[in-house]
């Protein structure tokens, strides 16, 4: 898979930034700090695919297919319905899972329809990342390669050996992480089951308390990322904000969404609009129930 066997960008970024930047300017004070920090693209790497073949990734050669079976489930009735999509899938390999960004770049609020960045790496299955681009903090290892090395908050390590591991991230280094075998980590969270069991405070745990973030609490629409055992994942996208169709479900509803599904350990990721599931060439969910993406800056998918 060559970047020339790629298909062209279409981006989406420019009709956000003004949309942005209207509402920053007229907001006065520190709006132009808070518009070039938030909103303006800052790409630091233009060619993420060229960089990872230099740092010697490459693309997975496990013999086989994934095993992807996705299901929709919906639960409750009228204002308390919750709709949610579950993809069980068996990986023949761990590094059959992989890590794409938008627009092929690397940075911060540089951000695609996780459909979009699918179509461009040739991806079977994906779901939004972490929107990693939306903050400067955080180790970001995507595809055996190092990106950042800013540990502030509780990750998750994707293994080569297919050994996933929730850590925290300012007791060790991204190089470290490597070393040790590291494919992929993820950095949003919390972490919402361990063991098998729901992790306890999650209800009132806050990620980021940055300019611009919302809290995470309540009905929300949600993704999950959950390990059942070594290549056996679940991928749960919930919609939400939904009235009649899904209104979405707290971090302890989605802890124990994840623990009927078999998880032992489950991850929270970004939520809100970004959440979305693309399989077989279609988006799967109903993103707020309006049918329509919003962009993210990265997915985690699988390729053909």
């Amino acid at each position: 898979m060559t970047p020339e066997g790629h298909r062209p960008k279409r981006r989406i970024r420019r009709a956000v930034v003004a949309t942005a930047a209207a509402v920053l300017l007229s907001a006065g004070g520190g709006s132009a700090w808070a518009l070039n920090r938030y909103v303006v693209d800052h790409v630091e790497i233009s060619d993420v695919r060229a960089y990872e073949a230099a740092q010697g990734s490459t693309v997975q050669t496990a013999t086989g297919d994934a095993a992807i079976k996705v299901t929709k489930v919906t639960t409750g009735s009228g204002n308390d319905t919750v709709t949610y999509y579950v993809a069980d899938v068996t990986l023949t390999d761990a590094t059959q899972l992989r890590s794409a960004f938008a627009d092929n770049s690397f940075g911060e609020n540089i951000i695609e329809n996780t459909s979009t960045i699918a179509e461009d790496n040739d991806a079977v299955f994906a779901i939004n990342g972490d929107y990693y681009g939306f903050r400067d903090t955080g180790i970001v290892i995507r595809n055996g390669v190092v990106y950042r090395d800013e540990g502030a908050r509780t990750g998750l390590a994707f293994y080569k050996d297919g050994t996933v591991k929730v850590y925290d991230e300012t007791a060790t280094t991204a190089e470290q992480l490597v070393a040790d075998g590291v494919w992929n980590t993820l950095s949003f969270g919390p972490a919402i089951v361990e063991d098998g069991a729901e992790v306890a405070g999650i209800d009132s745990v806050e990620i980021d308390t940055n300019f611009g973030n919302h809290s995470i609490q309540g009905d929300q629409p949600r993704t999950a990322i959950g390990v059942v055992d070594t290549n056996h994942l679940v991928f749960v996208v919930v919609d939400g904000r939904s009235t009649g169709y899904s209104k979405g479900v707290t971090l302890p509803e989605l802890a124990q969404i994840m623990i009927g599904l078999g998880a032992q350990t489950a991850y929270n990721l970004d939520g809100g609009g970004s959440s979305t599931m693309y399989y077989d060439g279609a988006l799967v969910n109903n993103p707020l129930g309006k049918g329509k993406e919003r962009g993210t800056s990265d997915i985690l998918y699988i390729g053909q």
